[in-house]
């Protein structure tokens, strides 16, 4: 039953049609990258960029060399939707594409975490084999059916990504409606729907139907009464974000996933007409299906254990970060701060107070103010720019922090030199000061 689930043939209309629309939507976000300014502002004005501790070595290119980096990334989008050199295209994508993110997380965002993943799994996946001109040129590959698994691994993506979003909503701040007034402060400019995303009882409803909506979608979508329903309510979902929270492809990314959810022959007649029907459910098991099996066995029990290591890690995590991100912790909380960086040599004794403005840029500024990676990070940026000629350097950092709208606490240890400290990933950082449990704005009401 077990190999009967996994590996029988079926349609594969829905991979080649999600084939298509991830190849557009790559080619979208990279273009779109250079043209609305994101690339400059982030991989070429700043004067460094925070890369993932222990990725350092991942830099933007110089001059404008990233521009031509994401114009290539954006022409690989095309060649994946016409299915050209497929399998060369998408690992060539998903490694330029895993390394512009290591490269750097001051515009951190959760949809670039999900593209990457999602790019590496479709590495795997035969997605060529119609509707390409790779089939075109070799009619040898042509194939109009699939692994059951295919499918499979796509949904049990899907819900772990939701599920882990819906649990990190149960909060207080998003329990009691005051973060999401808060997320919609913003969009109070916004033309016709700015005054009605300031009502509390639109807050209300959004922090609702966001956890409903992630708790339920995919079993929505694979349940045939609710899956026509759910999907209309996932294009208003999705469409409604897209529109007031601006996430590039995220919610549209988002969509083209549904098309595993429906049946393959729904697929097939309503993108593919003249696409033989594949009839045979045969179950055929490939020579490899122990490495299969292990394979992806083993990615998702990473995807699994990553999101709830901040658990096993002291203090609370909206207070430290430590462990927020890959945990599809999304959208969940606000940080602000002021911080002071001193620099001392301690070889004669000279202070030099640093001014953020001098190496940051502003988004930069932000974030190394409330993130205690960019902090560290930043630290050991000051010691190798101030200890030329062999002097001993030495850096402290006074820092408070907001979270939501909370008040400002001191965050960083003022008498801790961030310099000689090391990083650990899955630790605490006892330089952090304690949270006192981050009381958040209703429980220090009470």
């Amino acid at each position: 039953m077990f190999n009967d689930f996994l590996f029988k043939r079926t349609d594969n209309s829905p991979l080649i049609i999600f084939r298509i629309f991830l190849g557009i939507l790559i080619s979208l976000e990279c273009y779109g990258a250079i043209l609305t300014g994101w690339v400059r502002r982030t991989l070429i004005e700043p004067e460094f960029t925070f890369s993932f501790i222990g990725f350092e070595w991942l830099q933007p290119l110089p001059g404008y060399g990233m521009y031509v980096y994401f114009f290539l990334m954006g022409t690989l989008g095309i060649l994946i939707a016409l299915g050209f050199k497929y399998r060369l295209s998408i690992i060539s994508f998903t490694l330029l594409w895993t390394a512009v993110y290591l490269m750097q997380k001051t515009s951190y965002n959760n949809h670039y975490y999900l593209l990457m993943l999602i790019s590496l799994l479709m590495c795997f996946f035969p997605a060529n084999q119609a509707y390409s001109l790779d089939a075109r040129a070799r009619p040898q590959i042509r194939n109009n059916s699939m692994y059951n698994y295919i499918k499979w691994i796509i949904v049990l993506q899907l819900f772990i990504v939701y599920t882990y979003a819906a649990l990190a909503k149960l909060y207080a701040d998003w329990l009691d409606f005051s973060f999401v007034q808060i997320l919609m402060q913003s969009k109070a400019h916004y033309w016709l729907i700015g005054d009605l995303l300031q009502q509390s009882w639109l807050h209300t409803l959004i922090s609702v139907m966001g956890i409903l909506f992630d708790l339920l979608i995919v079993p929505a979508l694979l349940w045939k009464p609710s899956r026509k329903a759910a999907f209309g309510f996932a294009i208003f979902f999705h469409l409604f974000n897209s529109i007031v929270f601006q996430i590039g492809i995220f919610p549209y990314l988002a969509l083209a996933f549904t098309v595993f959810f429906f049946e393959p022959e729904t697929i097939r007649l309503l993108f593919f007409k003249k696409k033989p029907a594949h009839k045979s459910s045969k179950t055929i098991i490939p020579a490899c299906k122990n490495l299969i099996i292990a394979g992806f066995g083993i990615y998702f029990l990473v995807q699994l254990i990553l999101p709830v290591r901040h658990y096993f890690i002291k203090d609370d995590v909206l207070w430290t970060e430590e462990g927020h991100r890959l945990s599809w912790r999304m959208m969940l909380r606000s940080r602000s701060g002021i911080i002071n960086f001193k620099v001392v040599n301690n070889d004669d004794g000279s202070i030099i107070n640093v001014n953020l403005n001098d190496h940051l840029t502003k988004k930069q500024k932000g974030r190394v103010a409330a993130y205690p990676d960019f902090i560290w990070q930043f630290a050991q940026y000051l010691k190798k720019k101030y200890s030329k000629n062999g002097a001993a350097i030495s850096v402290y950092a006074n820092s408070r922090v907001r979270i939501n709208s909370g008040k400002l606490k001191p965050f960083i240890d003022p008498e801790v030199d961030l310099a000689a400290e090391p990083w650990n990933h899955f630790k605490h950082h006892n330089w952090i000061l304690p949270s006192n449990e981050v009381k958040t704005k209703k429980a220090s009401e009470k």
